[in-house]
């Protein structure tokens, strides 16, 4: 989902509160270039990103589980939150996913996007071949 992603002009970033070698592994190796981690106050990570990539807040759609999350979330254009996100965050989105986080809310969430910017069915063509 997330090289699709890439493969379409949309360019995904990570903010995250914990520290992982095996995400940072991930991250590498899906290519995403924008991936922060340790970020106890997403909003700093997140206006460096709108600063770097010349994009206001309602330009971005960003994905939340917690109430960390919800900061950034009343500031973008889209908000979502997976399917077993805190209540709160439940209750600040746009979108809740049908998949729990861990369990292909991601993927769930970017053929969303493409979907929405008409790009779906072009990204899924070689795939149908």
């Amino acid at each position: 989902g997330i090289k699709l992603l890439k493969e379409n002009g949309i360019e995904p970033a990570v903010i995250s509160a914990r520290n992982s070698k095996s995400v940072n592994h991930r991250m590498k190796n899906l290519g995403v270039k924008h991936f922060y981690q340790g970020q106890s106050n997403k909003v700093v990570a997140f206006n460096e990103l709108l600063e770097k990539l010349h994009i206001s807040a309602d330009e971005v759609a960003y994905m939340g589980d917690d109430v960390i999350d919800l900061p950034v979330m009343t500031k973008v254009g889209f908000a979502i939150a997976v399917a077993n996100a805190h209540d709160l965050v439940k209750q600040n989105a746009n979108l809740i996913t049908q998949k729990n986080g861990g369990q292909g809310a991601v993927r769930e969430v970017c053929d969303f996007i493409l979907k929405a910017q008409g790009k779906f069915d072009k990204a899924m063509a070689p795939y149908l071949q």
